[in-house]
């Protein structure tokens, strides 16, 4: 069946409280999916954002972001006024988030909505805890001896916090343990809206794709409370980390920083961690999306102390093993592959033995020296095609940077005109393509320019801030939409 989405994180939905939220414009957004004639919204990883504000380095792989807890909601629960809401400043421009505001204001405020939930705690909240005690307790720990370390990394604690020595956090446990329930109550307080949410966007016939990185944040609950799972010394600091080697795009490669996974221990003890985390997204999304596929085939290891990539070594990784395992545990995923980048014939049969649908990225298909299998009449139905991804400009901006060859050789093979619009063009190009998925962001939907980018890989300050206007959404685009989705056998 042919169908489309669109690409468009929480935090960019808009919102008078700086950021955007689980509450009445994502239901909004909803319906205008599905007025448009799509059947899936693709979002980015809603996990609690860490240092540089992105969503794939988080503090917990399991946990939700408390930013995206709807406040209006709040206040119909009675735990939050207007009034308190308002009093707080979110920020000065319109389409974008200020994470440094959010993060002085936003658990302040949060903290008066748990004074207020101490007074009359549900009863499924007590239920919540103990479902999801495997992760949670862990994370809400660690949350509050972050806090207490005043936001330290969890490896310059001290060392009996650092290494979890049972009577430390038996005491920690005690000491902060008002700090531990609120940490609680955000997750709580988040599933809660989450859940109303992919109701709401399931009954209208929309399903929800999300993000899950491969690589967890090393200042993390993850990383803390399970390091034999992970490849660090006996001190508990990374011997090797993540990243892309050199390439025509970066001369010294990509340092991600993330510690790197120990397969021999994963394996051995039949990938329980894995198991655990897709079972939670499995549950959290109707679709999964995997992003740097190509690490479960082989992996770039760097040194951790080099500043570059350049030094780093290719190692395999878990393989078929790794799904094989999961599947028999969990049954058949509903999984998308990021599967982009130099890919070896062992990355490609990988992909082809797994059986999950790859992706098509339009923005790479136009260098006119090179046959590209990122070109329309290249791909096969099995795939999800995107105009550009979240790393990537958006369609207007790749317009005006992208070589000038590549953009002379993209509209003549799209017949792209400004007349049409030329995000119109290229989206055409994706929703007419024979892939069974097309994607396409919010950004290109909308025609806006590299203001809008989401991310630019390899650089910190400018990134995930974009936000959409709230008059942007109308019935008039979701019918010119729903036009082409009919025209295109997508609706």
């Amino acid at each position: 069946m042919r169908t489309s989405g669109i690409l468009m994180h929480i935090s960019s939905l808009p919102s008078k409280y700086g950021i955007g939220t689980m509450g009445r414009e994502a239901k909004r957004f909803v319906n205008f999916l599905a007025e448009a004639g799509q059947a899936y919204w693709q979002i980015l990883p809603i996990n609690p954002t860490s240092y540089g504000d992105s969503p794939y380095q988080s503090f917990s792989s399991f946990a939700g972001n408390p930013y995206f807890i709807d406040l209006e909601l709040l206040c119909k629960d009675g735990l939050l006024t207007q009034e308190e809401c308002e009093s707080y400043f979110w920020g000065d421009k319109e389409t974008e988030v200020d994470f440094g505001v959010l993060y002085e204001n936003r658990y302040a405020l949060l903290k008066k909505a748990y004074e207020r939930f101490l007074e009359c705690k549900p009863k499924s909240y007590g239920v919540f805890c103990n479902k999801e005690k495997g992760w949670l307790d862990d994370y809400a720990l660690f949350m509050a001896l972050k806090d207490a370390n005043n936001g330290a990394a969890w490896q310059e604690w001290k060392r009996e916090w650092k290494f979890r020595q049972k009577e430390s956090m038996d005491a920690a446990r005690l000491k902060y343990a008002s700090e531990i329930d609120f940490y609680k109550m955000l997750q709580y307080l988040f599933f809660k809206q989450w859940r109303a949410l992919k109701a709401y966007a399931n009954k209208k016939g929309i399903s929800i794709i999300g993000d899950v990185p491969i690589y967890v944040a090393g200042d993390s609950a993850d990383v803390w409370a399970n390091g034999a799972q992970f490849y660090l010394d006996e001190d508990l600091n990374p011997i090797e980390v993540a990243g892309c080697p050199p390439d025509a795009f970066s001369e010294d490669g990509q340092l991600w920083g993330n510690p790197l996974f120990r397969w021999d221990v994963m394996k051995a003890d039949g990938y329980q961690w894995w198991t655990r985390r897709i079972s939670a997204m499995s549950r959290l999304y109707d679709v999964v999306r995997i992003d740097h596929f190509r690490g479960f085939d082989s992996y770039y290891a760097i040194p951790a102390q080099d500043i570059t990539a350049k030094n780093g070594s290719w190692k395999d990784g878990p393989g078929m093993d790794l799904f094989q395992t999961v599947e028999a545990k969990l049954g058949k995923l509903d999984i998308i592959v990021e599967d982009l980048g130099f890919l070896t014939p062992s990355v490609l049969k990988l992909v082809k033995d797994s059986g999950f649908p790859g992706m098509k990225v339009l923005q790479f298909a136009f260098d006119p020296r090179e046959e590209s299998d990122y070109l329309p009449h290249n791909y096969q139905s099995h795939s999800v095609v995107y105009t550009g991804t979240h790393d990537n400009d958006t369609v207007m901006g790749w317009m005006r940077t992208a070589p000038k060859d590549s953009v002379k050789f993209a509209k003549k093979y799209l017949n792209l005109t400004h007349k049409e619009g030329y995000n119109w063009g290229m989206m055409r190009g994706a929703w007419a393509s024979v892939s069974d998925l097309a994607v396409v962001p919010m950004q290109d939907i909308l025609g806006l320019g590299n203001e809008a980018r989401m991310n630019t890989p390899s650089t910190l300050g400018c990134n995930w801030k974009w936000r959409m206007k709230h008059k942007m959404v109308t019935k008039r685009l979701a019918h010119k939409i729903a036009k082409y989705m009919k025209m295109y056998g997508r609706g």
